[in-house]
């Protein structure tokens, strides 16, 4: 998976597969303790933004950036 291949399916867990400096960064932008969270496995961009009340292509936009 490429930084171009990154979409709202993409699970929080494959993105801390690809970088794993992601979880810090997550962390620390957006509150998302996603290292400590069971579901981050499959819980995908989408889904874990609405349930942190993000806007999920803002969010997507920030991690491609990041990566």
């Amino acid at each position: 998976m490429s930084k171009s291949t990154i979409c709202l399916d993409t699970t929080i867990g494959q993105l801390l597969k690809m970088d794993p400096r992601l979880g810090r960064f997550l962390m620390e932008k957006f509150n998302l303790g996603c290292l400590g969270c069971g579901g981050a496995e499959h819980e995908t961009i989408e889904k874990g933004a609405m349930a942190h009340g993000l806007d999920p292509e803002e969010l997507l936009k920030e991690i491609r950036a990041f990566m």
